[in-house]
This record gives C-alpha cells, sequence and structure tokens, in this order.
C-alpha cells in the first residue's frame, strides 16, 4: 500500500489546522485537562501496580498469620481437653 499520498494529505491537514483556531483551540483544551486532572487525586499506572503488590504481599502474611493463630487455637483447645 502506498501510504505516500496519505502522507501527503496528512501533512497538509496538519498545515491547515496549524494556522485555524483549532490549534489554539486544542492547546486550551489540554491545558484545561491537564488542570482538571492535577486537581484529582490520580496516581499512575506503576504507582497503582506497586501498591497492588504491596497489598497482595500483605494479604498473603494475613493469611499465613490467621492460619497460625487457628493453629495455636486448636492446640491449646487441645491441651485444655487433656
Amino acid at each position: 500500500m502506498d501510504t505516500k499520498g496519505i502522507d501527503e494529505i496528512s501533512k497538509r491537514v496538519q498545515e491547515l489546522v496549524a494556522n485555524t483556531p483549532v490549534e489554539d483551540i486544542q492547546r486550551n483544551l489540554r491545558a484545561l485537562m491537564t488542570s482538571w486532572f492535577s486537581r484529582l487525586d490520580l496516581v499512575t499506572r506503576e504507582e497503582f501496580d506497586v501498591q497492588q503488590a504491596v497489598l497482595q504481599r500483605t494479604r498473603e502474611r494475613l493469611a499465613g498469620m490467621e492460619a497460625r493463630v487457628s493453629e495455636l487455637e486448636q492446640s491449646i483447645s487441645r491441651t485444655g481437653e487433656d
């Protein structure tokens, strides 16, 4: 497929847009959205993934501790039965 023609059309459209108020609108919209997103309490995907991994490890440790407590309770109850 010949993309040269498509590239030329794309270039011309970009030139037309650059010389119209569309570029100003696009720039202002980008600034508005950036400002709006900065007010939200968002985290990056990387930060989210790190926290998700920490939470998973914590859940696993808690499950292990709960199992150990259950074993100790059973051991204590068996000792009291003797």
